[in-house]
């Protein structure tokens, strides 16, 4: 089977898996349009509650395939239209309005460090590595993909990843506020589906809004006053007066995301 973004449905969950297992997942200019896509178009299922991001076998992805990278990327005008596909497939995930996690094994490296980047959650295996040693190969980092790398990791921990090139263990990559939280390698799936599920039960205009804000607020601009009422959305939805009567009530909720 050649290089792919592979998607399945459970319930109201969405797993996205970077497949191209013969090269660590590399993902190579059609996976990233690929990855675009797939994206775009789960943003638009408002059946879903969530969207877990994983490689395929024991690695989540190893960056991008560096054997295009010499055609690809000939010259300066071919250099940006690829990274801008890259920049886009990156925005797709950011901007998801469902929560997503990425489940990460094995090496998280270049561009697949930037998928996960670009994550809500970050779940990975003990055995995970991480970094962008593309120091050693003689290029930088586009700066619309390194934008995300700084938003999560700050200029410290961005400066540190690319100026030394090491990859960090999980455990590190956890201490320096990379990633949400590290399992056992074979424990990895059943946490990002439980991790999933939580996210599921709860009211999915709540988690989209909570999204929404935060995003919001990161930009550093004041709220104007339409935006601070626009806040209390809520008070008109169904799923509040469901959550409000099923605690009163000692009873689980049962939110329909309106």
């Amino acid at each position: 089977m050649e290089s792919d973004i592979l998607c399945q449905r459970d319930g109201a969950i969405a797993t996205v898996t970077l497949f191209n297992p013969d090269k660590l997942n590399a993902l190579n200019a059609r996976m990233w349009s690929r990855l675009r896509e797939a994206m775009r178009e789960l943003a638009d299922d408002d059946s879903l509650r969530g969207v877990i991001l994983r490689g395929e076998g024991a690695a989540f992805a190893a960056g991008g395939d560096l054997e295009e990278f010499r055609t690809a990327r000939a010259d300066v005008d071919s250099a940006l239209a690829y990274h801008e596909a890259v920049g886009e497939a990156l925005a797709a995930i950011e901007s998801c309005p469902h929560p997503t996690i990425a489940a990460i094994l094995g090496p998280c490296v270049g561009g697949g460090l930037e998928i996960a980047c670009a994550c809500d959650l970050r779940i990975a295996g003990e055995g995970a590595k991480f970094g962008a040693p593309i120091m050693k190969l003689g290029f930088s980092m586009y700066p619309g993909e390194l934008a995300g790398l700084l938003r999560l990791a700050g200029s410290a921990l961005a400066k540190e990843i690319l100026l030394e090139g090491r990859l960090l263990s999980a455990t590190e990559a956890l201490a320096k506020g990379l990633l949400t939280r590290v399992v056992a390698d074979d424990a990895l799936m059943a946490e990002a589906q439980a991790t999933a599920g939580r996210i599921a039960a709860g009211a999915p205009l709540v988690a989209r809004w909570h999204k929404q804000w935060i995003a919001r607020l990161l930009d550093g601009r004041p709220l104007t006053l339409e935006e601070k009422r626009a806040s209390f959305a809520f008070l008109d939805s169904a799923d509040y007066a469901e959550g409000l009567a099923a605690f009163l009530e000692k009873q689980p909720p049962r939110f329909i995301g309106r």
